[in-house]
């Protein structure tokens, strides 16, 4: 049986690498709307709600479309939705310079691991690439933005997650196969995206999307997990580990492959 050889970890940001949801960007947008003399809210039920639509801005939207009947947009809704996108972004970075937004558990030992391994190394996300620089440089340090080979956040792809067009611009610019790689993600709409793209995927929970589908995951847990810190399993197993090592990653994508090429017959 010819395996393709694991090439490359991809990360999702939010609430991947680090729990930024909550405590992060849903502060920042109120921020941002009180800055604005906007009476708008986000308490953490709604923010979780919210959070089915991926990308600030078209939260923005989807929230007075859906949730304010009686708000009549200004002339200028357009501009105001990219003034508060960027009003919060500066919020988000204020946060994350007073180190309110460590990375998860685990999360730096397993990127020091592929990094000491010759894995190569990405981010695949729909937040701005100014949230991906901030949260890279105050949670992991200045020198972790050479940690990784690109960088796939944003606009670069019209269409957001749960659409894998994020994830197949990165192959494209990595020039790999699905095959070669290992998604990390988080959420519903994370991992129907880097499934759309055919790549293995690690998901790891948080408050925000314990109660989504995970169908089709190579395995479920709540996070990476420490050695004094295991991680819990909801789905698959970590092959013997009590937490998520290089040498986990590597079979959970040896048995996706299997997995892959069993249902192909």
């Amino acid at each position: 049986m010819n395996m393709t050889p694991l090439s490359a970890l991809l990360f999702d940001v939010d609430g991947t690498l680090a729990d930024t949801e909550r405590d992060g960007h849903r502060i920042a947008f109120n921020a941002a709307f009180q800055a604005h003399h906007l009476d708008w809210d986000w308490d953490v039920a709604l923010y979780g709600k919210l959070l089915a639509v991926t990308g600030g801005k078209e939260r923005i939207r989807h929230y007075v479309s859906d949730y304010l009947p009686d708000y009549q947009p200004p002339k200028d809704f357009d501009d105001l939705v990219i003034a508060l996108h960027r009003s919060k972004t500066r919020h988000y970075t204020d946060l994350l310079e007073q180190g309110k937004i460590p990375v998860r558990p685990g999360v730096r030992r397993v990127l020091t691991e592929a990094r000491a391994a010759g894995l190569r190394l990405a981010i695949v996300t729909t937040t701005t690439p100014e949230n991906v620089t901030a949260l890279l440089q105050f949670s992991l340090g200045a020198e972790a933005m050479d940690w990784f080979e690109l960088i796939a956040a944003g606009d670069i792809v019209p269409a957001k997650k749960p659409a894998p067009d994020i994830y197949q611009w990165a192959l494209e610019k990595l020039q790999l196969p699905a095959s070669a790689c290992m998604a990390f993600e988080d959420s519903f709409n994370g991992l129907r995206s880097s499934m759309g793209a055919h790549i293995p995927t690690l998901v790891t929970l948080n408050d925000y999307t314990c109660d989504h589908d995970f169908s089709g995951a190579c395995a479920v847990i709540s996070d990476l997990g420490e050695p004094d810190s295991p991680a819990h399993v909801f789905g698959g197993n970590l092959h013997g580990s009590g937490y998520v090592t290089l040498d986990t990653v590597r079979a959970l994508h040896a048995s996706a492959a299997v997995s892959s090429t069993e249902s192909s017959f």
